[in-house]
């Protein structure tokens, strides 16, 4: 599957690994680091989404998303995995839930752009998830660059697969292939933001740590099982 992301806000923050495992399952060990646990939301826009070979339709394969991410690594390949992703499209929602076990859910997403910056409000509308929305504006600062091995920025976003666990709770991985991140300093203004309440967790606004990326080319690689649960 290839997609291209535009306009990604990185909003993290910092969490007690203890408050997180709760909502993570066992077989995943939690990533830390300098012994910090961390919590992503990140809104965008999937500019093109499509099986390789078949083609881009504007009004069916670009959308808005939203997802709540942490970390975790297994047989040294530091990975993704995703609390919760809400999106417009129910084709997407059923596709992934179906063929990556991905935790999607409906919402209802706006997206409005002016003056260099970006408002995003999301409200989920399906019924089989806690209730969760979204109302931020964001913009980049300074110039683009890639981060450096060793620093936080590396560890939070220059990671190549996402992890998901099966029916019966075997570990699968999903391999993710793209250019290392072009990240940009940012700010935003969040006037609301409940996408990890419902797992029991509070995200203060002013402990935010905010990257920018205009646009990444990806391919993600279907899932598969890398061993048995634990």
């Amino acid at each position: 599957m290839a997609q291209r992301w535009e306009n990604l806000l990185f909003a993290h923050w910092p969490v007690e690994e203890n408050a997180l495992a709760p909502v993570v399952p066992p077989q995943l060990p939690i990533d830390t680091f300098d012994g910090v646990a961390w919590l992503a939301v990140t809104p965008f826009r999937v500019g093109a989404h499509r099986v390789l070979g078949t083609p881009h339709i504007p009004a069916v394969t670009s959308f808005p998303e939203v997802n709540v991410r942490t970390y975790t690594t297994i047989d040294g390949k530091p990975g993704i995995y995703f609390l919760s992703l809400d999106t417009v499209s129910r084709l997407v929602v059923a596709a992934a839930r179906h063929v990556y076990r991905l935790p999607y859910f409906r919402s209802d997403i706006s997206v409005e752009e002016g003056d260099g910056r970006l408002a995003f409000r999301s409200n989920r509308t399906s019924d089989d998830g806690p209730a969760a929305a979204l109302d931020i504006r964001y913009w980049p600062m300074r110039s683009p660059r890639t981060a450096s091995p060793g620093s936080l920025e590396h560890f939070l976003t220059e990671r190549y697969c996402l992890y998901t666990l099966d029916d019966r709770q075997r570990v699968h991985r999903s391999d993710i292939h793209h250019p290392p991140w072009p990240l940009q300093d940012a700010e935003a203004e969040i006037r609301l933001n409940s996408m990890a309440t419902g797992f029991g967790l509070q995200l203060d606004p002013g402990d935010a740590v905010l990257h920018f990326s205009g646009r990444q080319e990806v391919l993600i690689w279907p899932p598969a099982m890398i061993g048995e649960a634990r």
